[in-house]
């Protein structure tokens, strides 16, 4: 079939894996590595950036995403188990064995080089015990890959033995209660939650951060309060679940064309309902809101029925491969990356004419800053690391070697 001639309706079975589904994914995976690794922080095109606070831009829209499309791929991935024979005793272990292992890896790039460089303060002289154990010491203990891990275990041990009914009730007491919770619960010297949700520090969540996790192991970024905390990752497990709704009306077995309508009015109603409700609890990703939750997956749920009837129902493909090979092997391209920008630019120095750099400092000036402005010198660079990565991943994906959790 050509790759512009239309799919009948029956032309993508429910079983089947969607190439959608790994675009949509390799497109977060990418859009997630653009806004990670600029040239320069002092130079960024706002819609690279992310909300101040309140509100949101497109870079906004990249973690809710990837959760998202977690819950969708949860779904599909337990029914096809459960078609395999699995009981309830094997989906549990491999439940909780994928989420401890992102989890895992998470931490791991937290505590990359598990060393302090450096001074230390109160150590004149640190031996290199030394500045392993006040590495660890000042670990953080969240961050995106924890959140993934733990939204995605919760999102799956919620939905795998309770039934449409059941799960609709968790996502409200989920996304109602953290409503109430951040807005009703009075907060020493500053009255209720909803009167501190404009500050970073002060609201319920960042006092929750504080003290669940201490302030040596929260954001260093802050030092106040943490953007993947423990109580902000109530809603985004909601968002799991939103996700997983997704997957269970993907996998209906309806004709595509069906599916394709009803995940864009879906996604629609969500998209509005979000926004409406932000009029109440501000739209916020730092403190995962659940006007964000509810917005970000109506327009996930947008998103990827556009990517269905583009990819899956025409069959307009010529453009998939490259985000296909991120989809395929996201582990490998978040941990991958993530190691190799704290190498570049921070721990590997280099002299230059104004002191010691990381040399990633010394490739940027070099390569991009010294012809070109200051923002688009920034995102060349950015462009640059994630098509780096993208052959890294392209020489995996040609040797069939998939790395899955």
């Amino acid at each position: 079939m050509p790759d512009h001639a239309p799919a009948p309706a029956h032309a993508v079975a429910p079983t089947e894996r969607l190439l959608s589904l790994d675009v949509f994914r390799g497109a977060t995976i990418a859009a997630m590595l653009v806004v990670n690794n600029p040239g320069t922080w002092g130079a960024v095109y706002p819609p690279l950036l992310h909300a101040e606070w309140h509100g949101w831009t497109p870079t906004d829209l990249i973690f809710p995403f990837f959760l998202f499309i977690v819950g969708v791929t949860t779904h599909l991935s337990l029914s096809a188990r459960r078609a395999r024979g699995d009981g309830d005793p094997q989906l549990v272990r491999q439940m909780l064995r994928r989420g401890g292992l992102i989890f895992f890896w998470g931490f791991i790039l937290s505590a990359f080089p598990f060393f302090a460089t450096g001074a230390l303060p109160d150590f004149p002289d640190p031996s290199f015990v030394d500045r392993i154990v006040w590495r660890f010491e000042h670990v953080r203990f969240l961050g995106v890959l924890q959140r993934i891990g733990i939204a995605y275990a919760c999102g799956a041990l919620l939905t795998y033995r309770t039934s449409l009914k059941q799960q609709v009730a968790i996502v409200a007491v989920l996304l109602y209660g953290y409503w109430f919770a951040m807005t009703l619960i009075p907060i020493p010297g500053h009255g209720i939650g909803a009167l501190q949700l404009g500050s970073k520090g002060d609201n319920l969540a960042a006092h929750l951060d504080r003290w669940i996790l201490g302030l040596d192991h929260v954001w260093s970024g802050s030092r106040i309060f943490d953007p993947e905390g423990p109580f902000s990752t109530i809603p985004a497990v909601g968002t799991v679940m939103l996700g997983v709704f997704a997957g269970r009306w993907i996998g209906s077995g309806k004709p595509l064309p069906e599916r394709i309508a009803g995940l864009f009015a879906a996604g629609f109603l969500a998209t509005v309902a979000g926004l409406m409700w932000g009029w109440a609890f501000p739209i916020n990703k730092g403190l995962w809101t659940s006007s964000y939750a509810l917005f970000t997956a109506g327009a996930g749920a947008a998103t990827l029925a556009a990517c269905m009837w583009i990819i899956d129902q025409q069959r307009v493909t010529w453009w998939t491969t490259p985000l296909k090979v991120f989809g395929v092997n996201p582990l490998v391209a978040f941990v991958g990356s993530g190691l190799m920008a704290r190498l570049i630019y921070s721990l590997i120095q280099v002299e230059s004419g104004d002191g010691t750099v990381g040399v990633q400092t010394v490739i940027y000036r070099a390569l991009f800053a010294s012809w070109l402005e200051p923002r688009d010198a920034s995102l060349a660079f950015a462009l640059c690391f994630t098509g780096f990565w993208l052959l890294v991943l392209w020489a995996l994906y040609k040797r069939n070697m998939i790395i899955r959790v």
